[in-house]
């Protein structure tokens, strides 16, 4: 922190200060006390909590000040913003702060889409801290746009805003001590920075392994005996609500039964669309629902803010004190966690974006989208008797493998309304590979959706009825460079086009918005029930790190057993 004689004039009085809340209640993340003070501002920073007088005021009567909200595990990409666009999004609701691991870019263009993400995220009135992608590509049982070896990465540690490396994919890897990722995590902690895991289901010995490794924090807990077991071996557990993953309540009602501490748990979205964070807001809505189940607000208000700024070594983040960024947020009241205001370093956010426009993006990441032409004849797939089958868990990204009879017409698989055709196909103009297999728990009728976004290799992945729709879905995608595409009865019913990479638009994230929202209702009305999310659900079934059945470019994926599926 620069500190100046004017900020040290302002916090002993001896001067007025630039601006001042009045009479506010002050969320206190030290003590977990609310008290009603004055707030000093100064040079974007606070000069100090207590009685002051400034050259402009904001009485604060009845309202509470809080600090202003971390993600502390966030995709970008996953808005389908860029990240301009993104940060307009998510600080109208109070996030001044995110931890970014911008992996699905990295996938798509490597080192140069890690330096766009640098470069886009340069002085946006939004703190964008990234960590570096650990695995890439996820696996070596698909297909990716382009590599990130230790070599790449190393240069991009000497960053202040890269806070380390990104959630570590690759923990069977982690846990026999092989691989690539061993040296990631040697130059990391070389360089004395945060590692983050990702690890669903580890346990016991393999647990403390992975521990012993260096990695600080997990985000993939579903239950709270997995997030108590990761909370006693020393990881910090972040609280996931998103799209598709909806963690929260599980994990916010084992803490409160349980009294465990709540110092170590911190919030974070993962995978977020800009159609949610239009509706419900971005983490003030974790606050929200975190207070709903019956948790104190302040301690909410910690978890989204003070933890985070803690685990992440975020010395002048987090909190409402001297010599802390001025980056604050107005409450209405604290059960519904409506923000009224938020300032960042001091100044109303909205001003911030005035006169400001998104960074230029390299053309190669305008035009990544190389798909093979793709006829009806290469999706069908031949099935006898009982075959492997993809089943949806409602509420969450991961899946069951079943090995049950599908319906079949002249010895090939026919979709219905349970069982969906998911196909996934090549798009980085490698190898034109194509792999189909019956999805349960979808249910879209009479259409396909397509997307160029399929987590983490982000081939196209399609799901639909017939193979007719589904030609055309991904026909599309290819001739719009990347989105989001909805058909019905061979016509086009909605698209979200993302040209950035084929994951962010180039357009205002209120048109993105709209536009998502339009496909979504659209593909709900196709009988995709409610658990499950059309855009981010689907976008999941690619990731093979994720249990328990996955399929890529290159077939099934058994993720428990970590290898191929063979009949």
């Amino acid at each position: 922190m620069a500190l100046t004689q004017k900020l040290l004039d302002v916090s002993a009085g001896r001067v007025p200060a630039e601006l001042v809340f009045k009479n506010a209640n002050v969320i206190n993340v030290f003590t977990r006390e609310i008290r009603t003070a004055d707030v000093a501002v100064q040079d974007g920073r606070i000069a100090g909590v207590g009685s002051y007088h400034g050259r402009t005021e904001r009485d604060c009567t009845g309202l509470y000040l809080c600090p202003g909200f971390i993600d502390a595990h966030v995709h970008i990409e996953s808005s389908l913003a860029s990240p301009f666009e993104f940060a307009r999004a998510v600080t109208a609701s109070g996030t001044t702060t995110v931890i970014a691991d911008p992996h699905e870019i990295v996938n798509v263009g490597g080192a140069q889409a890690m330096q766009y993400m640098l470069d886009a995220a340069q002085d946006l009135p939004l703190n964008v801290y990234l960590m570096l992608p650990s695995s890439v590509p996820a696996t070596p049982f698909e297909t990716n746009g382009a590599d990130f070896t230790a070599q790449q990465l190393a240069p991009f540690l000497r960053d202040p805003r890269v806070l380390g490396l990104g959630e570590v994919m690759c923990f069977p890897d982690v846990v026999a001590a092989r691989g690539d990722i061993m040296e990631k995590l040697a130059l990391t902690q070389q360089a004395d920075k945060h590692i983050d895991g990702h690890a669903p289901g580890l346990s016991g010995q393999a647990l403390e392994a992975y521990a012993a490794a260096g990695v600080h924090t997990e985000h993939e807990c579903t239950t709270f005996d997995e997030a108590a077991e990761k909370l006693r071996a020393g990881f910090a557990v972040l609280v996931r609500e998103g799209s598709a993953a909806k963690n929260l309540s599980a994990i916010v009602n084992g803490l409160l039964e349980s009294r465990l501490p709540s110092d170590r748990f911190l919030f974070c979205t993962d995978d977020k669309h800009l159609d949610d964070i239009a509706r419900c807001g971005h983490i003030r809505w974790n606050v929200r629902q975190a207070v709903s189940l019956g948790m104190d607000a302040v301690t909410a208000i910690c978890m989204a803010s003070w933890n985070a700024a803690r685990e992440y070594g975020l010395s002048d983040l987090g909190a409402v004190a001297a010599g802390y960024r001025a980056d604050l947020v107005l409450l209405e009241d604290l059960r519904e966690c409506a923000v009224q205001a938020v300032y960042k370093d001091g100044v109303p956010v909205e001003t911030l974006f005035e006169g400001r426009s998104a960074a230029p993006v390299p053309d190669a990441l305008l035009h990544s989208v190389h798909l093979a032409d793709i006829t009806e004849r290469d999706l069908a797939l031949a099935v006898s008797g009982k075959t492997h089958v993809i089943e949806m868990v409602p509420y969450q990204i991961t899946t069951r493998h079943c090995i049950e009879e599908v319906p079949a017409e002249n010895g090939f698989f026919k979709p219905d309304s349970v069982y969906t055709k998911l196909c996934v196909a090549e798009r980085h103009g490698k190898n034109g590979n194509l792999a189909v297999c019956p999805l349960k728990g979808y249910g879209i009728t009479n259409g396909a959706i397509a997307t160029s976004v399929a987590h983490d290799s982000h081939n196209v992945i399609a799901a639909g009825d017939n193979d007719a729709d589904l030609v055309l879905a991904m026909r599309r995608i290819r001739e719009i460079g990347g989105g989001y595409v909805l058909v019905s009865a061979g016509r086009v019913l909605g698209e979200v086009p993302l040209r950035i990479g084929g994951l962010m638009s180039t357009e205002p994230w209120e048109e993105i918005s709209q536009k998502a929202s339009d496909v979504l209702s659209k593909a709900k009305e196709m009988g995709i029930p409610y658990p499950v999310d059309p855009f981010t659900s689907l976008s999941f079934l690619a990731l093979p790190v994720i249990p328990e059945l996955r399929l890529t470019d290159r077939g099934l994926f058994d993720v428990n057993t970590f290898s191929p599926v063979k009949d």
